[in-house]
């Protein structure tokens, strides 16, 4: 590829508020997260909403909205808005932005998973919210449910307001999935995939396993466009191996609150200066918001409804 396309991913909904005080929880925070990730070079940036009182994950329509809005005001940046939100969330909840603020990009998740938390509970201290230990245990006996019936309505809706799908991807059977779509004759490309790696419940963050995903999708895919997440501690190593082969790449703080070992990162664009920093040395180009939108073929923001 021509060009890399840094993805920033502000918030989420996997680590809790008293695991960093830099977790951006109020919309306020969202927005500055999100503008100062695209000044540091991200040209798309991936949203979550929280309540902004206790920082639980929210699937508030008029939260997102306001948090979307902002950001579009203060940047140019390509905003991927999640449909993966919350595994605690229905799937209804989960949909509802596509219709309504009909983004240029939506995250589509791939397959049904454990999606596994609770390791993050003794990390926890005696400040922690209740509903902190409860989420994180919660998610021992639930599943991130992302059914056949549920990934074909995904895809249809998103494609009736031409919100580009990318597709996340968290073990390597999620691609046989997107293939089955794709011979459906109900996805459009360019395919985009976010292969997301390190999740407790997908498949471990390794470059060995980075291979397998990539040589898998190359085989049954062939032409596609991919990115690379990594959750934890070794998010700047496979990123960093994802522009080696070739891929693009996704920070920020929903998939890592480290900047390096045991320093917490303030905001998601230290994590975007580190990651294009790597990708300069590399020889690589930075894509604007502008390329990335060329290249995944988006509408455009003017076509969007915030």
């Amino acid at each position: 590829m021509s060009k890399i396309i840094i993805t920033a991913a502000i918030t989420g909904a996997i680590h809790v508020p008293s695991l960093s005080p830099y977790l951006p929880i109020t919309p306020e925070q969202i927005i500055d997260n999100a503008v100062g990730a695209a000044a540091a070079g991200a040209a798309i940036v991936h949203i979550h909403a929280r309540d902004p009182k206790t920082g639980e994950p929210s699937s508030n329509l008029e939260l997102m909205r306001e948090i979307v809005s902002e950001i579009k005001k203060k940047s140019d940046a390509v905003i991927c808005i999640t449909t993966g939100a919350s595994q605690m969330m229905t799937i209804d909840e989960r949909l509802a932005p596509v219709p309504e603020l009909q983004p240029e990009l939506a995250s589509c998740n791939a397959g049904t998973m454990n999606f596994v938390l609770s390791g993050m509970i003794k990390k926890l201290n005696e400040n922690s919210q209740e509903w902190e230990k409860q989420y994180l245990l919660g998610t021992n006996s639930s599943m991130f449910a992302n059914t056949y019936s549920n990934m074909e309505q995904y895809i249809k809706t998103m494609a009736k307001y031409r919100t580009r799908m990318e597709f996340e991807v968290y073990d390597v059977g999620m691609i046989n999935n997107i293939a089955h779509f794709v011979n459906e004759g109900i996805v459009d490309k360019p395919i985009y995939i976010q292969f997301v790696m390190g999740v407790q419940g997908g498949i471990p963050a390794s470059v060995e396993n980075l291979v397998i995903l990539k040589n898998t999708a190359d085989r049954q895919l062939k032409d596609f466009v991919w990115s690379v997440a990594v959750a934890g501690r070794k998010q700047l190593p496979l990123t960093a191996t994802a522009l080696a082969l070739g891929g693009n790449v996704r920070v920020g703080l929903e998939d890592n609150i480290y900047i390096r070992p045991h320093e917490l990162a303030k905001n998601c664009a230290e994590q975007v200066v580190a990651i294009r920093t790597i990708a300069e040395i590399m020889g690589k180009e930075i894509a604007s918001p502008d390329d990335a939108r060329e290249m995944l073929l988006l509408k455009g923001g003017n076509l969007v409804k915030f």
